[in-house]
């Protein structure tokens, strides 16, 4: 008994050290993002633009072609089912309310995760191992700022773009099912998606983008900040921040949801 509350205290208290350190990252970030530059401090802009090419705009391929396919996928699940109960005309209505609600958010993030939270750690961590954080920090300027921000600003104008384009790419793939498969016109289909989406089903899912956009910036470039180690400690930090990003945000994801369900 000794030994097992031993270890869930250990890992309880290896938890709010995580979470704090996050939070306190986070919160500099947020300052340097939204406050400073009202005080004279600027921001990178340049470095602000090249991360939202390399986080957002490489990753539009990807997150096009995967959300194509996750839309054909639901498609074909849900027509298997209604089709018992003649109901198949409703297989729209699933796809576009699902994939703005909820597939379309979530499936974007856990590829971003992969993709920009292990890059993110990884360059960090590289950094911190040939003691570049320390130079940086000898000419005086703020790790944070120059290095964060960037990220951390591209990925919260870039994370609902790239939502949009998995829900437009998820509800053409159900199109693409309905139209061959059961017949449908694909005017009527679009006309229908239409009418059964809600502005707040929309609104609902570019809300959790912005804040999965925010944890796998504040996790990726945590686990790098964090390195121990030399090549070795690069590569447990990037694995750590690709399951912890992707963790974090099916609980964040669990959390809006419910929020969502009861007030929206």
């Amino acid at each position: 008994m000794g030994a097992w509350l031993a270890f869930v205290g250990r890992n309880t208290l290896a938890f709010l050290r995580y979470s704090g350190g996050v939070a306190r990252l986070g919160g500099d970030a947020a300052y340097w993002t939204l406050v400073a530059p009202w005080r004279g401090k600027g921001l990178r802009v340049r470095a602000t633009i090249h991360q939202m090419v390399l986080t957002g705009v490489n990753a539009v391929p990807i997150v096009s072609l995967i959300a194509l396919f996750v839309g054909m996928i639901l498609a074909f699940q849900s027509a298997y089912e209604l089709r018992k109960y003649g109901g198949t005309v409703f297989v729209v209505n699933l796809v576009a309310v699902a994939m703005t609600r909820q597939l379309g958010p979530l499936m974007t993030a856990v590829i971003v995760a992969g993709r920009s939270a292990s890059s993110f750690a990884a360059e960090l961590g590289t950094m911190k191992v040939g003691e570049e954080l320390d130079a940086l920090e000898t000419m005086g300027l703020n790790r944070v700022k120059f290095l964060v921000v960037p990220k951390y600003l591209a990925l919260i104008l870039m994370m609902p773009c790239l939502t949009l384009v998995a829900d437009l790419m998820g509800i053409v793939g159900g199109s693409l099912f309905t139209t061959v498969e059961l017949g449908m016109p694909l005017s009527y289909y679009w006309s229908r998606a239409v009418d059964a989406l809600l502005l707040k089903d929309i609104l609902s899912g570019l809300i959790k983008s912005v804040v999965f956009g925010i944890i796998i910036t504040e996790v990726g470039c945590y686990e790098g900040f964090s390195v121990r180690g030399g090549a070795e400690g690069v590569g447990l930090a990037t694995t750590s921040s690709v399951v912890t990003s992707i963790t974090a945000i099916i609980a964040a994801d669990m959390f809006f949801s419910g929020l969502f369900y009861y007030i929206w």
